[in-house]
């Protein structure tokens, strides 16, 4: 029977959304279909509209809202300039600095903001026109800001993340976010690494000198809004407040922050909250929708029957990681990240925990993983932000794009290989 709701739950799924229908209702319509193999109909769509309300009852969820809040007043409210700024006093005279620029800045938004789309468009916008004006290959500088904002989504504080602890079943929130420092660092990095490469090809100039004063004065007109990363995470880690209660406490932080800047006023933040309520909105469906196809899924047993699957190809926990790799990656470049995770984790965690694999290294390597797809078509969200904020197509941005493909590629073999990345600063933390 199981196989049975297998091929109805994965042959529905695709051909709604080949019909064009939305994530969310496929996801849903997928997963009715699915539970009509042993129930009868009204008592399948009375459980999935149960479970959609149900799944979306949880404290921690109460942070993604504010969060995406904070997000959206921090891209109105100047912090993404002075992050920039901050980013150029800091590659100095560097050949093709504002590549390295791009990468610095979407990090530091990205890890503020927590948004791949709200980093993209932010950094990009302002940019871009700065890059074209200096002889920067439009197509270029739009590959780098594509694949460098989803740095965000590793640096905490993360949604995602937030997504995850709730899918594996209660995973901390606070050794998510403390790991995911040193893989999206290691991403950034490898990607400065080949945006150094293609800076050497088109022999692009180099920047203007920063002096020691200059760079203090950038630093420290951005230190408030670094400082809120110490508050965040220092009062998550410590245990001052939940990560919850953090992202109120951020809201809060990024008004007084962007009203001290003067970028923002009180006329403005109506249509802050209205596009923060929308993109909520968004989010919440596919959350609801992903945990009724989590428990359709489970009600037919379809996890257990996957894991199984899995064990039997091999005993050796790297290949395993391999195969499930390969598996996201593939998914990635037609689902979203939020219902990726939330359908994927229930399915694969119990395999890898069998195995002796942390929770915390898997959760950052499904996230690395699945950042690759945000940027793949057809459904990457960053890519098309990132293409229209560059004013190009897809057409012409993807071989630039398949250089820093590979990049993240190499540095998600890397964390998946060498869990101690991962790891390594919880256990410091005592987490």
């Amino acid at each position: 029977m199981e196989y049975i709701s297998v091929v109805i739950l994965v042959l529905s799924f695709i051909t709604l959304m080949a019909l064009g229908v939305p994530v969310a209702w496929s996801l849903g319509l997928s997963s009715f279909l699915t539970l009509t193999v042993t129930i009868a109909t009204v008592p399948s769509a009375t459980t999935i509209a149960q479970r959609m309300g149900t799944g979306l009852d949880s404290f921690s969820l109460l942070a993604i809202p504010f969060f995406i809040l904070a997000g959206e007043i921090m891209n109105k409210g100047g912090i993404a300039n002075r992050l920039i700024d901050l980013a150029k006093a800091i590659t100095g005279r560097l050949p093709g600095g504002l590549l390295y620029v791009n990468v610095i800045a979407s990090m530091l938004f990205g890890a503020i903001a927590g948004s791949a789309v709200a980093a993209a468009s932010a950094i990009g916008g302002i940019l871009g026109p700065r890059m074209e004006k200096e002889g920067y290959p439009r197509e270029l500088g739009a590959a780098v800001n594509i694949t460098s904002s989803t740095t965000g989504l590793i640096i905490p504080p993360s949604n995602v993340l937030i997504v995850y602890s709730l899918a594996s079943g209660g995973v901390s929130i606070a050794a998510l976010f403390v790991a995911g420092y040193i893989p999206g660092i290691l991403i950034g990095l490898l990607l400065m690494v080949t945006a150094a490469v293609f800076i050497k090809k088109h022999d692009l100039k180099q920047g203007e000198v920063t002096s020691m004063k200059e760079l203090t004065k950038k630093f420290l007109d951005a230190l408030p809004s670094l400082f809120l990363l110490v508050v965040v995470i220092g009062g998550i880690v410590v245990g001052v407040f939940t990560a919850t209660e953090a992202s109120a406490i951020a809201v809060v932080y990024t008004i007084i922050l962007s009203f001290i800047y003067r970028e923002i006023s009180l006329k403005d933040l109506p249509k802050i909250l209205l596009k923060s309520s929308e993109t909520t909105s968004i989010v919440m469906l596919l959350i609801a929708t992903s945990m009724s196809m989590s428990w359709a899924m489970s009600s037919e047993n379809i996890p257990q029957s996957i894991s199984a699957t899995l064990l039997a190809l091999s005993d050796n926990k790297f290949v395993i990681l391999i195969i499930i790799n390969l598996i996201l990656l593939f998914v990635g470049t037609f689902m979203d990240m939020t219902p990726a995770v939330l359908i994927f984790t229930p399915i694969f965690l119990p395999a890898v925990v069998s195995l002796g694999i942390d929770p915390v290294h898997f959760g950052i390597m499904m996230v690395l993983n699945l950042c690759i797809g945000v940027c793949t078509p057809p459904v990457g969200s960053v890519l098309f932000v990132g293409v229209g904020v560059a004013k190009t197509s897809i057409a012409k941005v993807f071989l630039p794009l398949l250089p820093f493909f590979i990049t993240m590629i190499i540095g998600l073999l890397i964390i998946t290989l060498f869990p101690e990345l991962t790891l390594w600063l919880p256990r410091v933390f005592g987490l």
